[in-house]
């Protein structure tokens, strides 16, 4: 059975698309840890984030430091953090998360944004892309 993120790869679900290659998708997460918290994927469902092949695997990482920058400058914060647990989707992916401090990446304390304000970050971020 496809992943949630496979189905938004196949545009069953929608999102709030940040940027795309033939290879990878980059979009906000829905139950973010902070504003601007941004997921990134490879277009081929595989679980676990080591199970990519090396080329795969690279491609994801430049992936998500091409984007980094537009987060940092849309979402003001002292830098962008990355994490890779892999546990609660099983499709590999990122999570790129603006930081002031290191309670911003506490995956037990998510915030509730709007679909308003999810499309708001995401095109402030798309514009600086």
């Amino acid at each position: 059975m496809p992943t949630i993120f496979t189905k938004i790869i196949n545009g069953e679900i929608p999102c709030h698309k940040i940027a795309e290659t033939e290879d990878f998708l980059a979009f906000l997460d829905v139950f973010p840890c902070a504003p601007g918290h941004t997921l990134v994927i490879p277009k081929k469902e595989v679980d676990y984030i080591f199970d990519l092949s090396d080329e795969m695997y690279a491609g994801l990482m430049a992936f998500a430091k091409s984007i980094e920058p537009a987060i940092r400058q849309a979402v003001p914060c002292k830098r962008v953090g990355v994490a890779v647990i892999g546990l609660e989707v099983p499709h590999a992916h990122v999570h790129l998360i603006p930081l002031n401090s290191m309670a911003d990446m506490n995956f037990g304390a998510k915030i509730t944004m709007t679909q308003e304000e999810l499309t708001e970050v995401a095109n402030k971020i798309k514009a600086l892309l």
